[in-house]
């Protein structure tokens, strides 16, 4: 037994005396908002969109504005994004007459994108495009902004999206970490690398069959939570879609019945009814738009009131990929707390249903 102050050095998980976090495996985090910046800057600030296509000149200037918060995490050599960004950005515009000699106006504008976050990764986020003059000829200037350049700020988000998801500026840092670590070779371990592989057929390859299998790349998500209210209450609201609306303030359209569909939060989620009891259990087929291909998954809540006035529900939500169509590997993470800090904590907000 260690003496009191000194520890067990078995339990204690040291520095290396050269700094080197090997393969990766301890957590590490890297501040990306700033490099976020420049990254965007350079990807969005003084492009050209349009240069005389109908007698119109559009270009972007610079980026205004990035708030929020950026970084990315490293575990075990995984790759684990996060970002929470809101993006200003300006623009000129000018528009000459048709012989292409006068100018009619010349005016600027701004693209404001709200949102940006690793929970949205698959979808094209809010974009909101002003321009300060609203006559005639500043909507027609405005509208061909719409036309060229919000493609163009979805294209360079995604660029920034897909970067970020291998690592962003820490990209360079793995692969500089990663080291060769040389072990000494025992008379043993020579004589089995020596050895002739093992033939077809034999516990080897069975083996690595089982490890595939085991391989699975989901996870299940449980859940259970306490609310001052009926059961049949808090069913009603999960099956509503004008509460819906209004406890999470996005858009949603449910079918409230046995293989109804249902579309939620502005249609980043989809899906069906699959079973329902009045007040005690509902079953339901969820899959959101930035999985991957043909992965859906599966909802199960289930509502007990073991008083009056309070009812326990029990999330089961299984089949959650790990990672998305773009490789970030924060599904899990994210959906668990779209379930905690989006539903049922909104719930007991608005409806005051809280213990």
């Amino acid at each position: 037994m260690a003496k009191l102050g000194e520890g067990d050095k078995r339990w204690i998980v040291e520095d290396r005396p050269d700094g080197t976090n090997v393969h990766n495996w301890h957590w590490s985090e890297t501040d990306c908002l700033d490099w976020s910046r420049n990254f965007l800057s350079n990807l969005l600030g003084n492009k050209t969109l349009l240069s005389g296509e109908g007698n119109l000149f559009i270009k972007t200037k610079k980026l205004d504005k990035l708030d929020g918060e950026a970084y990315v995490n490293v575990r075990k050599g995984k790759i684990i994004p996060g970002y929470e960004l809101n993006l200003v950005l300006s623009y000129e515009a000018e528009a000459k007459d048709s012989d292409g000699k006068s100018v009619l106006l010349t005016t600027e504008g701004s693209v404001e994108v709200p949102y940006i976050s690793d929970e949205n990764a698959g979808e094209d986020p809010e974009i909101r495009i002003t321009i300060k003059d609203d006559g005639p000829v500043g909507k027609r200037l405005k509208d061909a902004f719409i036309a060229k350049g919000k493609p163009f700020v979805f294209e360079k988000i995604r660029e920034y999206v897909d970067v970020m998801s291998k690592g962003g500026p820490a990209k360079d840092d793995l692969e500089v970490k990663k080291v060769s670590v040389k072990k000494p070779v025992s008379g043993s371990a020579a004589a089995a690398a020596a050895a002739p592989p093992p033939k077809a057929g034999g516990s080897s390859e069975k083996e690595g069959k089982k490890k595939e299998k085991k391989k699975e790349g989901f996870k299940t998500i449980t859940m259970t939570e306490k609310f001052s209210c009926r059961a049949k209450d808090l069913y009603e609201i999960l099956l509503d879609e004008n509460r819906w609306k209004g406890f999470t303030q996005s858009n949603a359209k449910i079918v409230k019945e046995v293989g109804g569909e249902f579309s939620i939060f502005d249609g980043s989620v989809t899906g069906k009814n699959m079973e329902l009891q009045e007040g005690k259990l509902i079953v339901q087929q969820w899959r959101f738009g930035s999985w991957p291909d043909g992965i859906v998954s599966t909802v199960r809540l289930t509502f007990e009131e073991p008083n009056s006035g309070m009812t326990v529900v029990k999330l089961t939500h299984t089949d959650v990929p790990e990672e998305d169509r773009y490789g970030n590997a924060t599904v899990v993470e994210n959906t668990e707390r779209g379930w905690r800090d989006l539903i049922f904590h909104r719930i007991r907000g608005v409806f005051g249903f809280g213990i």
